[in-house]
């Protein structure tokens, strides 16, 4: 379900050249709120760089963050998750070795039984005070970031050159 383009912002004049930016992606902290301890869901990836990692990918042309973060947690780990909050947005150049990102990072609850599916080799669910490693990209950081939102109730602030 992608919205249409504005036809305004389609029409580019010949010379203005297109930007060079960074990827867009989302990556989504899915918290299972059917369980007692509320704990998160990580997926095993399938494809480089292999380990752990936060549901997530690249917000297709079209697609708002928010839909994209939607997409992409149900299409790896079959859950169906309602956004709470967003976290935190994450552009360090260096965060992924397959090229410059930027990601929006949500907090969602979800109830179920995940199942990976899509990019995801496997999935599972934990504490997230007992994360598993490796942890790829810069998703160490922001579950570092998750428990202090999560046990203090406010976000941390950006950290410039992180």
């Amino acid at each position: 379900m992608q919205s249409e383009i504005n036809p305004l912002l389609a029409r580019k004049p010949e010379n203005m050249p297109t930007p060079k930016t960074p990827s867009l992606t989302t990556d989504v902290i899915i918290e299972l709120s059917d369980r007692a301890d509320v704990p998160i869901v990580l997926i095993r990836r399938k494809n480089p760089p292999l380990g752990w990692a936060l549901p997530g990918g690249f917000v297709d042309v079209g697609e708002s963050v928010e839909q994209a973060a939607v997409r992409e947690a149900e299409e790896e780990t079959a859950l169906r998750v309602t956004l709470k909050i967003l976290l935190g947005c994450y552009s360090d150049p260096q965060r992924d070795p397959r090229g410059h990102t930027a990601s929006l990072v949500y907090v969602a609850e979800a109830r179920g039984e995940p199942r990976a599916q899509d990019d995801a080799a496997g999935v599972a669910v934990f504490s997230p005070e007992a994360i598993p490693s490796p942890l790829v990209f810069d998703h160490e950081r922001i579950l570092h970031d998750y428990l202090i939102w999560r046990q203090q109730g406010r976000l941390p602030p950006p950290t410039p050159g992180f």
